[in-house]
């Protein structure tokens, strides 16, 4: 009887221990999240976005820009709505960029920092409306 009760505890204790090691669901954000908008005017709203909630990225990075009007670039700015929903430009304010791509990781390029999930955004163009941008975020 004895034998049996340690083989019976034995295996309780294999099973409790299979189940520690079963691997557990991953709730980890995904890579960022690359959006294409088109920017309002100066201090104004174009294309609104949501900051992803599934991006490990915390920042509007401007990855790409095509001013419409101008073959040399423009001034752009993120933009953040408040639960108010009163647009404000984030701190940054307006940094210039050239048409073509942008490094995401070159800081000169973060509109906006700590930008919290879900949060509606989007970007102004300081000299003119109605360029192409990518934000990754």
């Amino acid at each position: 009887m004895t034998r049996g009760i340690v083989a019976g505890a034995f295996a309780l204790v294999s099973a409790a221990t299979c189940l520690t090691l079963a691997p557990a669901a991953s709730a980890a954000p995904q890579a960022c999240v690359t959006t294409t908008l088109t920017t309002g005017g100066n201090e104004g709203v174009g294309t609104i976005r949501y900051k992803s909630a599934s991006s490990s990225c915390g920042d509007l990075n401007l990855t790409y820009s095509d001013d419409s009007t101008s073959p040399y670039g423009d001034y752009y700015a993120g933009r953040l709505r408040n639960s108010s929903g009163v647009w404000h430009t984030c701190n940054k304010g307006y940094v210039w960029a050239s048409d073509g791509s942008h490094s995401v990781n070159e800081s000169k390029y973060w509109l906006c920092t700590d930008v919290n999930d879900n949060t509606p955004f989007t970007v102004a163009s300081q000299l003119d409306g109605g360029d192409s941008v990518k934000i990754t975020n």
